[in-house]
């Protein structure tokens, strides 16, 4: 099994930044991939960027030049950046793993909120 814990969400204003983190414990050598997702309406999660053991990275393009991920999966953190943050990025943020043979796993989330 595999334990997400995320942080760093908070309440910021329009245009400033954000770094999210994610740690996983247990069986960390099994995670092959691991993103960010976010909560969205019909209890449903919408990728928003996610990294590879290999490295290779995706960002949805929403987040394409403003959001970073980085981290090393076999260490098993992860970050997102969130730079020029806009009030339609408010949302819960949930960290997932993808495990070889076994269903993902997921973290609680932190909560962006992004206002003036």
């Amino acid at each position: 099994q595999v334990q997400l814990v995320e942080s760093g969400g908070s309440l910021v204003q329009p245009g400033g930044s954000l770094t999210l983190s994610c740690a996983a414990s247990g069986s960390v050598a099994d995670i092959y991939r691991m993103g960010w997702y976010r909560a969205v309406p019909g209890n449903r999660r919408e990728l928003v960027a996610s990294i590879a053991s290999g490295g290779e990275t995706w960002h949805r393009d929403s987040a394409e030049g403003r959001f970073t991920i980085s981290g090393d999966i076999a260490s098993g953190t992860v970050y997102l950046q969130m730079n020029s943050l806009k009030p339609e990025d408010t949302a819960l943020y949930i960290c997932g793993a993808s495990i070889v043979h076994a269903a993902d796993s997921w973290g609680e989330g932190t909560q962006v909120t992004v206002s003036s």
